[in-house]
C-alpha cells in the first residue's frame, strides 16, 4: 500500500548562520566603483514589516543574501547587471519567510532603462497595471525596492 504524501511545511526559521554573505574585501573594493544599492522593505499583506524574512539577490554571478531587521529593511550592494537583448537588464530576487511553503522569486528592473524595460519578454507578458511592482524608485544613489507579499500592491512573483 502507498504511503500518504508528506505533508507540506513552511520555509524558515532562519538562523544567522553564515548571515550577512560577506564577500573578501578586495572582491567588493574592486566592484564599488560599478555597485549600485538596493534595498527596500519586506511587507505583508497588511503593510507590516516582516522583521524575520531572508532575501537573496543575483546580479549575473554577483549574490548578495541578507536577513530582514525589526522593521522589515533590507540592503544588498552588487553590480549592475547588462541586459542581453531582448532582455532589460535586471536583478533577480528570491524571498524565504515564515509561513511561505515555498520560496518567492520576483524580479528588479532599473527605472532608467526604460526602452530595454519596454521590450523585456517577462515584464511584457505582465499586466500594465502590476508592471510598476517589478521596476525600483530611484533615491538619490540608491534603488529603493519594497516586497509587499500580498496586498492590493502585491509584488509580481514569478513560477518556476
Amino acid at each position: 500500500m502507498p504511503r500518504p504524501p508528506t505533508p507540506s511545511q513552511t520555509v524558515g526559521p532562519f538562523f544567522g548562520f553564515a548571515l550577512p554573505f560577506v564577500r573578501s574585501p578586495e572582491a567588493v573594493a574592486g566592484d564599488i566603483a560599478h555597485a549600485v544599492r538596493v534595498e527596500g522593505q519586506l511587507l505583508d499583506g497588511e503593510g507590516r514589516p516582516v522583521p524575520d524574512g531572508l532575501i537573496e539577490v543575483w546580479a549575473g554571478s554577483d549574490f548578495a543574501r541578507c536577513r530582514t531587521d525589526p522593521e522589515g529593511a533590507y540592503h544588498a550592494l552588487l553590480r549592475k547587471p547588462s541586459g542581453a537583448p531582448p532582455h532589460a537588464p535586471h536583478l533577480e530576487v528570491t524571498v524565504f519567510a515564515r509561513g511561505l511553503l515555498r520560496q518567492l522569486v520576483t524580479r528588479v528592473y532599473f527605472p532608467d532603462e526604460e526602452a530595454a524595460n519596454a521590450t523585456d519578454p517577462a515584464l511584457s507578458r505582465i499586466e500594465p497595471e502590476r508592471r510598476p511592482t517589478l521596476v525600483a524608485r530611484r533615491q538619490g544613489d540608491v534603488l529603493h525596492f519594497d516586497i509587499h507579499l500580498q496586498g492590493p500592491s502585491e509584488t509580481v512573483f514569478f513560477q518556476l
